[in-house]
């Protein structure tokens, strides 16, 4: 390196240095810095460039040359090949291009139609990090051998002199942002309203940055965003109030998104509506906007906007996040104490509805004070207390606002409506624009100019009872904590509808333990059937307040009989009246299921039954089973004339009703069937007594009576000393022992011998003997109780002479056997089956086996046959 190039750059640089020191001004030193470049290094173009913050531009700062060139200051040019300022951005280090000619890209063809052919650079390093590089160009020669290395020199110098610049004008700005920062914090620490506050942080950013828009926006329901506060030249296009749906690319649907700092470099790709489009007008050609979280929540976005072809700086987001920050504290301050005032009013107004409900007020009143309030404190047109029916559609039972009488009603239609909504969710709903819902409240709303609405569920002990609703004229819709704001009051109506229904219940209880008590005495005392039924009907119909009550008890030929029937004289049924089964009608459907029904318009019934209820007026029929035993025996139902539905509970209130009337049926049946069945012993008894007198009459005892005729006849022939007296003595001897045989067979029928010697099994084998077909032993019993036995006998002689009478049988088997203290006999045969076990045989083994505690069982086998089984305890 010559000594004459060394001495003119430690003089160039000297020169420079001189000018750093003196704190002169960037473009100052830029501008010294290229020429003396220029003239020591013998250059036709120096040039200084920096990188911009998006890393794929550059801005050229100052520019020397002795020839006409395009690289003038101020200039941006695209990094768009590998051309010398994209290779030091990318190493950090001094590069070359000894040759253009076949190097793409925006800056290699400007300097190939500028005549330059070769280049070389320096990286300008501040802070330790490429702020930029400086270019030279020998024009259509190449560039001196090492020239990048002798570059590096002036660029360390115009580091230190940028590093100091910055410094300075950062140190001057954050003095300039702190006494801003401070303004606005005086005025969030007066409590200051915060719609002030809002325009100072606006007047100082748009001062600070500088920007032509400085603006604050809050995020609205139903994504929404509106202009709070703004400042700059595109105030007149975004005036404070304006509201825009959020959507598409742009900076506040960005942070809306993502809750995160956002910056768009270039409005003029984007055809958003809203506020893109306000500033593309004013020419607005960059924005940044960081979010504003007030209390955890993305509350809205402030927004700064420029003019200016470049972006925003890349500390913008950094700078406007000290003021968001301010922005939340007086936001939240000014909620807090909104919120202290509005909450201390919430407390006064449910203390006076909870004072009407723990004196017990009626529910009307208390529905109308919860109306009044809730429209007060939400500023609200109308606030409504409507209640789901049965049928369908909601009633208003309190309203405040003068819009809809109370009392009136409409139909649940429609999806997007309140009711609609509350009822098929069970929970808060809202509707913030009226415009599109659909059903009969939600058109009766618009016409009366609501535009939102916002309505909570009434639950009252686990059911969906109603709702409360408020609706608001008012552009905007109701505020997002609306929904829990009214959720107070709803708890509270609930409370005095639980109240109220509770002291309801508890007199409706006493009425129906009195009408029970009534009925249940009639049955302890054995009354009358008739009577019964009778009672039970007309104390249903009284308590539930229908016009009629009806008893039916279910025939075997697929009628119903109408035992008692209670209500208007000109719509009774005749006792004793018969009516077919069939259709769709409650008193089938009990028959059918054997489980409660109702039909609350029998417009659409069928059947015979159906029939008749629509000629005597009835519109609504309520019906539960009386089940007897465990099986289904008839029907209590309750029928109304009105159009409304009977209450939810109709059913459940009527099934305590059919049990007690099963259980007075059932104590008259077992009255009757003990009575039948001691009848049926005493008869047994008779006929038993008779067989045994005719038996001794006709066999044994006639017998005896020749036996003596003869006897005397012998000794008459003795005195006469009659040859005839050996043949007489014969003939007595023989009527003797005819007498004997036929007194054994007598007792033989009674209880066989072979019984009490040989136990049930020797009983059994000889049933067996006298069978006509084969029988299958196997009693597997020792010793038994005599009662247990002979009654054990009874039973399998009784079923071995029904097999061989009626069964046509091919085989029998007889098996006993002990299971849990209870002997169990069973007889089966291969027969035709069918046997009945209401047969006077049967029925007298029923009897005895009743005497014992025993069960009889007869059934037909599904592959033939029958089968007769008897359960007999054992005692202890």
């Amino acid at each position: 390196m010559p000594d004459s190039w060394l001495g003119a750059r430690e003089d160039s640089l000297r020169r420079i240095a001189a000018l750093v020191a003196g704190g002169a001004a960037s473009a100052d030193v830029f501008a010294a810095m290229v020429r003396e470049v220029g003239y020591v290094v013998g250059v036709s173009l120096v040039v200084v460039c920096r990188y911009d913050p998006d890393g794929a531009t550059a801005t050229v700062i100052g520019a020397w040359s002795e020839f006409p060139h395009p690289f003038q200051a101020g200039t941006r040019w695209p990094l768009d090949g590998p051309t010398l300022l994209f290779q030091v951005l990318n190493t950090g280090r001094p590069a070359r291009i000894d040759d253009f000619a076949r190097i793409p890209g925006t800056i290699a063809d400007a300097g190939r139609k500028a005549g330059f052919g070769a280049a070389a650079g320096a990286p300008i390093i501040v802070d330790g990090e490429v702020w930029g590089a400086m270019m030279v160009n020998a024009g259509r020669g190449p560039v001196p051998d090492r020239m990048e290395e002798r570059l590096v020199a002036f660029t360390e110098l115009l580091a230190t002199a940028i590093s100091n610049t910055e410094s300075r004008a950062a140190l001057a700005r954050l003095a300039e942002e702190q006494a801003a920062l401070r303004r606005v914090a005086t005025l969030v620490a007066r409590g200051v309203a915060k719609e002030d506050v809002f325009a100072a942080v606006a007047e100082e950013v748009g001062r600070l940055l500088p920007v032509e828009y400085a603006g604050l926006s809050r995020y609205e329901p139903g994504g929404a965003l509106s202009a709070v506060a703004g400042s700059g030249r595109a105030l007149d296009h975004i005036p404070v109030g304006s509201r825009w749906t959020l959507g598409g690319r742009n900076v506040a649907t960005v942070v809306f998104e993502t809750g995160r700092p956002a910056r768009i470099d270039s409005y003029a790709d984007l055809s958003d509506p809203g506020a893109a489009t306000a500033f593309r007008e004013v020419g607005v050609r960059s924005a940044v906007g960081t979010p504003i979280v007030v209390d955890g929540r993305l509350w809205g976005v402030m927004i700064a906007g420029t003019t200016a072809e470049q972006p925003l700086p890349a500390d913008t987001e950094a700078r406007l996040a000290s003021f968001t920050e301010l922005l939340a504290t007086a936001i939240a301050n000014a909620e807090s104490r909104a919120g202290l005032a509005r909450l201390a009013e919430e407390q006064a107004a449910l203390r006076q509805v909870a004072t009407l409900v723990a004196g017990g007020a009626r529910p009307e009143a208390v529905f109308a004070a919860v109306a009044n309030e809730v429209a007060r404190l939400l500023s609200a047109e109308v606030a409504n207390v409507i209640r789901y029916e049965s049928d369908d559609t909601v009633t208003l039972v309190a309203s405040a606002g003068d819009v809809f009488p109370v009392g009136s009603r409409w139909r649940l239609a429609g999806q997007s409506n309140l009711a609609t909504l509350v009822f098929e969710t069970g929970r808060p709903a809202r509707i913030d624009d009226y415009a599109d819902a659909i059903g009969p409240l939600a058109e009766d709303m618009r016409e009366e100019g609501i535009r939102s609405a916002v309505g909570t569920p009434i639950i009252v002990e686990g059911r969906l009872w109603g709702l409360i609703t408020a609706g608001s004229s008012r552009e905007q819709p109701l505020p997002p904590d609306t929904e829990a704001r009214l959720g107070s009051f709803t708890e509270l109506v609930a409370t005095a509808i639980a109240n109220t229904e509770a002291r309801a219940e508890v007199g409706r209880l006493v009425d129906e333990q009195t009408a029970l008590r009534r009925v249940a005495t009639l049955v302890a005392r054995e009354a009358p059937a008739k009577q019964v039924f009778a009672a039970i009907a007309g104390e249903l119909a009284s308590l539930l307040g229908v016009e009629a009550t009806r008893l039916f008890r279910y025939e075997d030929d697929g009628t119903a009989t109408v035992l008692a029937d209670v209500g208007d004289r000109d719509a009774r049924v005749p006792v004793g009246t018969q009516v077919a089964l069939g259709g769709h009608n409650v008193a089938t459907l009990i028959f059918e299921t054997q489980r409660p029904a109702r039909i609350d318009n029998y417009a659409e019934a069928t059947g015979p039954v159906a029939a008749l209820a629509r000629e005597l007026g009835f519109a609504c029929f309520v019906g539960a089973p009386i089940l007897v035993d465990g099986n289904l025996w008839g029907a209590i139902i309750a029928a109304s004339r009105g159009l409304a539905a009977l209450p939810a509970d109709t059913e459940m209130r009527i099934e305590e009703f059919a049990r007690l009337m099963a259980t007075g049926i059932s104590n008259v049946q077992t009255r009757a069937e003990v009575a039948a069945s001691r009848a049926r012993i005493v008869a047994a008894s008779d006929e038993a007594r008779r067989r045994v007198v005719r038996d001794l009459h006709d066999g044994a005892q006639q017998r005896l009576v020749h036996t003596i005729i003869v006897l005397k006849l012998v000794s008459r022939a003795l005195q006469r000393e009659d040859d005839s007296a050996p043949r007489l003595v014969a003939e007595a001897l023989a009527h003797a022992k005819r007498a004997n045989v036929e007194l054994r067979d007598l007792a033989h029928g009674i209880l066989p011998a072979v019984l009490t010697r040989g136990g049930l099994r020797a009983g059994v084998d000889a049933l067996a003997s006298r069978m006509p077909m084969p029988v299958d032993n196997h009693v597997a019993v020792g010793s038994l109780p005599d009662s247990v036995e002979a009654t054990a006998y009874f039973v399998v002689a009784e079923a071995l002479t029904n097999v061989a009478k009626h069964a046509r049988a091919e085989r029998a088997a007889v098996t006993a056997r002990i299971e849990d203290g209870t002997l169990v006999v069973v007889v089966s045969d291969d027969g035709v089956g069918g046997a009945r076990p209401d047969g006077s045989g049967l029925l007298g083994l029923a009897d005895r086996l009743a005497v014992l505690g025993g069960r009889l069982r007869v059934e037909t086998l599904p592959d033939g046959g029958t089968l007769v089984a008897a359960a007999i305890p054992l005692p202890d």
